[in-house]
């Protein structure tokens, strides 16, 4: 660490909302978590293989969220997985068919079936279907330090009102990451980076060390910090928050003049799913008939408004060197800048949504692999760090309440909170509250009482109704329908357990239908809301 100033870390935040149709095969949105297993966790994980047998010494954050967790390790949804990877492998084979003749899209489409081919491979025969043990093994060997998030992605700025729902979100996402790792996290990511001091003290309780928080949350903290973003900040109840580094995390997810937008990269918005002749590529796309990604794709960003030349592996690896070079030469010149002017050296916090890395920008793991390869071997002022190593390096920190705060647009609360979702958050007040009520009416039932199977199903809905997606995807206006819908079911399955269980008539058949779809958290205790 001689010539060492400072340190950069890379928090990466995996989570999907959990989505769980036994019923039925036509829901869309279950494709998110297939989609981003190929292209964003099995890239991800060979890179880091990579790294490993290449002896590269490496270091990197993920937050693996509870409801991804629960996800991965579904039988149901394994097998559907594989079934997504056959369909297309197999149209990746009509595709060496269709294009023939075009020497360039025949490329890539040999390129999809061998890319595809080889991701059931990995899952199915390395992972034996569960790839939460590949990320345990980078863990268990110390390059990867996982930490948790809220267990069903619950905003902690406008839940606290009823603070006991705060409690259970951080509980069972503490339970949650002991079952699946083995050990304590030491850190949270916070759902949407949302923090409010009254949530602390439940962090202290479950054992929790650090948060991520964005810039402004630490920035406008209490005292104001006198290093910025570039030195952690500990919290009078003791939570350690590190901030969000604003230069770092432009370069990388900025639309404009962001690395994702090199013009060779591929273009995530042509897809053969819209180009493709309709009754050709029909039993690939919606149920319903509507087209939709099918995440083979031919073209290049190429530019804003000039026809879309097809895509090149070879150039998009170029630009990614290149880049990979550029972010760690801008790296190598802040913590020249910095290191003079602070007690302890800067640490550069550098946290992304995973799916960047792959699903939207498709040469993200690769810039990665280059990247930590280069600040390996090459001759730098800087090191890759996890925030727990930075902490147990550097305990002494200043004292100051970070800010009401989320990485959300506009900062705060507005994109969880507004006309067009406004009418949730008085449901979801009143469930919780209901939550609460029921715990102090009926503590500690008995293990296996029909009653208590029921109150277990209404912690499970409460929390899958918390989510912040469904609030998010309002905003957004993207899947709307299935977001509210989402809301309505399990506000609704709660409120009905809630009856059933004060008037003492609990349908057993209603229970179980609702579980069987449900199925998020088996091991969970009601208790927790008291």
């Amino acid at each position: 660490m001689a010539n060492k100033k400072g340190y950069v870390s890379f928090v990466l935040h995996a989570h999907l909302p959990f989505i769980h149709h036994p019923e039925s095969e036509d829901y869309l949105e279950e494709q998110w978590l297939y989609e981003a297993i190929s292209e964003t966790y099995i890239p991800l994980l060979l890179n880091f293989k990579k790294l490993e047998e290449e002896k590269v010494n490496f270091r990197i954050t993920m937050s693996l969220t509870p409801p991804l967790l629960n996800m991965l390790d579904n039988k149901l949804l394994q097998q559907r997985y594989i079934k997504y990877l056959k369909k297309h492998i197999e149209l990746s084979e009509k595709e060496l068919v269709r294009v023939k003749n075009n020497e360039k899209e025949y490329n890539l489409a040999k390129y999809y079936f061998e890319r595809y081919s080889k991701d059931l491979h990995v899952f199915r025969d390395v992972y034996n279907c569960n790839i939460i043990q590949g990320f345990k093994h980078f863990q268990d060997i110390g390059v990867l330090e996982i930490i948790t998030c809220g267990a069903t992605h619950g905003y902690f700025p406008i839940l606290y009102i009823t603070e006991q729902t705060v409690k259970a979100q951080i509980a069972v996402g503490v339970q949650t990451y002991e079952k699946y790792f083995g050990r304590k996290p030491r850190g949270i990511w916070l759902p949407e980076c949302g923090y409010v001091p009254e949530a602390d003290k439940y962090l202290k309780e479950f054992g929790i060390d650090y948060i991520i928080t964005e810039s402004h949350g630490i920035l406008y903290a209490n005292p104001t910090p006198i290093y910025g973003t570039f030195a952690p900040i500990v919290s009078p109840e003791g939570v350690v928050a590190f901030g969000r580094d604003i230069e770092s995390s432009r370069q990388v997810w900025s639309s404009i003049n962001g690395y994702p937008g090199d013009f060779n990269y591929r273009e995530f918005y042509r897809d053969i799913g819209y180009d493709a002749p309709y009754d050709y590529i029909k039993p690939y796309i919606a149920s319903n008939g509507a087209r939709v990604h099918t995440g083979l794709k031919y073209y290049r960003i190429t530019g804003k408004d000039c026809e879309k030349d097809y895509y090149n592996i070879q150039w998009a690896k170029d630009s990614a060197e290149k880049q990979a070079g550029h972010f760690f030469d801008s790296r190598e010149a802040q913590i020249d800048k910095l290191a003079p002017i602070m007690g302890n050296p800067p640490i550069i916090l550098c946290p992304y949504d995973a799916e960047l890395y792959g699903h939207w920008w498709y040469e993200g793991p690769y810039w990665l692999y280059i990247l930590f390869k280069k600040i390996y071997y090459d001759d730098c002022n800087f090191e890759l760090i996890t925030p727990s190593e930075y902490i147990d390096k550097y305990p002494l920190m200043q004292v100051s309440t970070p800010c009401r705060s989320s990485w959300g647009a506009n900062g705060y609360s507005e994109v969880w909170l507004n006309q067009t979702n406004d009418y949730v958050h008085r449901h979801l007040h009143v469930a919780g509250d209901r939550m609460v009520e029921l715990t102090h009416l009926y503590p500690n039932e008995d293990k296996d009482s029909l009653r208590r199977k029921a109150l277990n199903q209404c912690a499970r809905e409460l929390l899958l109704a918390q989510s912040s997606d469904w609030l998010f995807i309002i905003t957004n206006g993207t899947m709307v329908d299935y977001a509210k819908k989402r809301i309505k079911d399990h506000i609704g399955r709660f409120t009905k357990l809630y009856y059933q269980i004060k008037d003492d008539k609990i349908d057993e058949k209603f229970l179980k239908d609702i579980n069987k779809i449900d199925c998020i958290f088996p091991e969970i205790d009601y208790m927790i809301y008291y």
